[in-house]
Protein backbone atom coordinates (compact mmCIF):
# COMPACT_ATOMS: atom_id res chain seq x y z
CA UNK A 1 0.00 0.00 0.00
CA UNK A 2 1.02 3.71 -0.49
CA UNK A 3 -0.61 6.82 0.29
CA UNK A 4 -0.42 10.00 -2.64
CA UNK A 5 -1.59 13.19 -3.13
CA UNK A 6 -4.81 12.77 -5.11
CA UNK A 7 -4.35 12.43 -8.89
CA UNK A 8 -7.39 12.44 -10.80
CA UNK A 9 -7.13 9.28 -12.79
CA UNK A 10 -8.30 8.16 -9.74
CA UNK A 11 -11.74 9.84 -9.36
CA UNK A 12 -14.26 7.08 -10.48
CA UNK A 13 -12.27 4.43 -8.21
CA UNK A 14 -12.72 6.60 -4.81
CA UNK A 15 -16.29 7.29 -5.39
CA UNK A 16 -16.96 3.91 -5.98
CA UNK A 17 -14.80 2.75 -2.66
CA UNK A 18 -16.74 5.38 -0.89
CA UNK A 19 -19.97 4.36 -1.94
CA UNK A 20 -18.71 0.56 -1.57
CA UNK A 21 -17.89 1.24 2.34
CA UNK A 22 -20.86 3.61 2.91
CA UNK A 23 -23.34 0.39 1.48
CA UNK A 24 -21.33 -2.23 4.14
CA UNK A 25 -22.23 0.70 6.59
CA UNK A 26 -25.55 -0.17 6.48
CA UNK A 27 -26.04 3.67 5.30
CA UNK A 28 -27.41 4.86 2.06
CA UNK A 29 -24.61 5.17 -0.31
CA UNK A 30 -24.86 8.75 -1.29
CA UNK A 31 -22.22 10.78 -2.34
CA UNK A 32 -20.58 13.90 -0.68
CA UNK A 33 -20.63 16.87 -3.17
CA UNK A 34 -16.69 17.31 -2.30
CA UNK A 35 -15.97 14.50 -3.92
CA UNK A 36 -17.04 14.89 -7.44
CA UNK A 37 -14.08 17.60 -7.53
CA UNK A 38 -11.04 17.07 -5.35
CA UNK A 39 -9.61 19.65 -7.44
CA UNK A 40 -12.02 22.73 -6.52
CA UNK A 41 -12.96 21.59 -3.53
CA UNK A 42 -9.28 20.77 -1.63
CA UNK A 43 -6.38 21.37 -3.65
CA UNK A 44 -7.12 24.45 -5.30
CA UNK A 45 -7.95 26.11 -1.84
CA UNK A 46 -4.57 25.20 -0.64
CA UNK A 47 -5.72 21.86 1.10
CA UNK A 48 -4.96 18.60 0.45
CA UNK A 49 -6.72 15.46 -0.14
CA UNK A 50 -4.48 11.71 -0.09
CA UNK A 51 -5.99 8.72 -1.57
CA UNK A 52 -4.23 4.75 0.11
CA UNK A 53 -3.81 2.54 -3.26
CA UNK A 54 -3.15 -1.00 -2.90
CA UNK A 55 -0.45 -2.93 -4.95
CA UNK A 56 -3.17 -3.27 -8.31
CA UNK A 57 -3.22 0.50 -8.37
CA UNK A 58 -6.98 0.48 -6.64
CA UNK A 59 -7.98 3.09 -4.35
CA UNK A 60 -8.95 1.08 -0.78
CA UNK A 61 -9.17 4.06 1.38
CA UNK A 62 -8.71 8.27 1.01
CA UNK A 63 -8.58 11.72 3.85
CA UNK A 64 -8.45 15.18 3.17
CA UNK A 65 -8.92 18.16 5.12
CA UNK A 66 -10.16 21.94 4.73
CA UNK A 67 -8.60 24.74 6.49
CA UNK A 68 -10.57 26.54 8.74
CA UNK A 69 -10.34 30.71 7.90
CA UNK A 70 -7.93 32.64 9.75
CA UNK A 71 -7.22 29.93 12.28
CA UNK A 72 -4.39 27.08 12.46
CA UNK A 73 -7.52 24.85 12.79
CA UNK A 74 -8.61 22.20 10.38
CA UNK A 75 -11.70 20.25 9.54
CA UNK A 76 -11.06 16.79 8.74
CA UNK A 77 -13.08 14.91 5.96
CA UNK A 78 -13.51 11.95 3.99
CA UNK A 79 -11.45 8.92 6.07
CA UNK A 80 -12.62 6.09 4.64
CA UNK A 81 -11.15 2.72 3.91
CA UNK A 82 -12.31 -0.34 1.80
CA UNK A 83 -14.93 -2.01 3.68
CA UNK A 84 -13.36 -5.49 3.51
CA UNK A 85 -10.38 -4.11 4.35
CA UNK A 86 -10.43 -2.57 7.65
CA UNK A 87 -8.46 -3.32 10.76
CA UNK A 88 -5.48 -3.65 8.45
CA UNK A 89 -3.76 -0.09 9.75
CA UNK A 90 -4.92 1.99 6.32
CA UNK A 91 -7.25 4.51 8.21
CA UNK A 92 -4.55 4.60 10.99
CA UNK A 93 -1.84 5.30 7.92
CA UNK A 94 -4.19 7.85 5.79
CA UNK A 95 -4.59 9.70 9.54
CA UNK A 96 -1.01 10.18 10.03
CA UNK A 97 -0.14 11.18 7.12
CA UNK A 98 -2.64 14.19 7.23
CA UNK A 99 -1.54 14.59 10.83
CA UNK A 100 2.18 15.09 10.18
CA UNK A 101 1.41 16.94 6.96
CA UNK A 102 -0.49 19.40 9.13
CA UNK A 103 1.91 20.03 11.72
CA UNK A 104 3.99 20.37 9.03
CA UNK A 105 1.85 23.27 7.92
CA UNK A 106 2.05 24.83 11.04
CA UNK A 107 -2.00 23.73 11.93
CA UNK A 108 -2.46 23.15 15.76
CA UNK A 109 -5.73 21.60 16.13
CA UNK A 110 -7.52 18.91 13.96
CA UNK A 111 -11.40 18.67 14.52
CA UNK A 112 -14.23 16.07 12.95
CA UNK A 113 -17.71 15.49 12.50
CA UNK A 114 -18.80 12.40 13.82
CA UNK A 115 -22.64 12.57 12.00
CA UNK A 116 -25.32 10.54 13.22
CA UNK A 117 -26.34 6.98 13.54
CA UNK A 118 -24.02 4.67 12.03
CA UNK A 119 -20.66 6.14 12.91
CA UNK A 120 -19.84 3.50 15.38
CA UNK A 121 -16.89 3.04 14.02
CA UNK A 122 -15.36 6.45 14.02
CA UNK A 123 -16.35 7.28 17.58
CA UNK A 124 -14.25 3.98 18.70
CA UNK A 125 -11.33 4.91 16.24
CA UNK A 126 -10.41 8.45 16.84
CA UNK A 127 -9.91 7.86 20.68
CA UNK A 128 -7.78 5.48 19.83
CA UNK A 129 -5.50 8.31 18.18
CA UNK A 130 -5.75 10.80 20.75
CA UNK A 131 -9.02 12.54 19.44
CA UNK A 132 -11.21 14.10 22.62
CA UNK A 133 -15.62 14.72 21.94
CA UNK A 134 -16.06 18.58 22.61
CA UNK A 135 -19.17 19.15 21.60
CA UNK A 136 -21.79 16.35 21.04
CA UNK A 137 -20.88 14.50 17.88
CA UNK A 138 -17.64 16.66 17.51
CA UNK A 139 -14.12 15.54 18.34
CA UNK A 140 -10.42 17.50 18.04
CA UNK A 141 -6.63 16.19 18.60
CA UNK A 142 -4.11 19.54 19.09
CA UNK A 143 -0.89 18.59 17.62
Amino acid sequence: MKIIKYEEKYRDDMIFMVLEAKNALGRVPRLNEDLLDIQKSYLEVGDMFWLAIDDNDRVIGSIGYNSIKDTDEVWLHRLYVKYNLKRQGIGSALLETAEQYLHQQGKKVVKIHLGGNGFEESRCFYPKHGYVEYQERYMKKEL
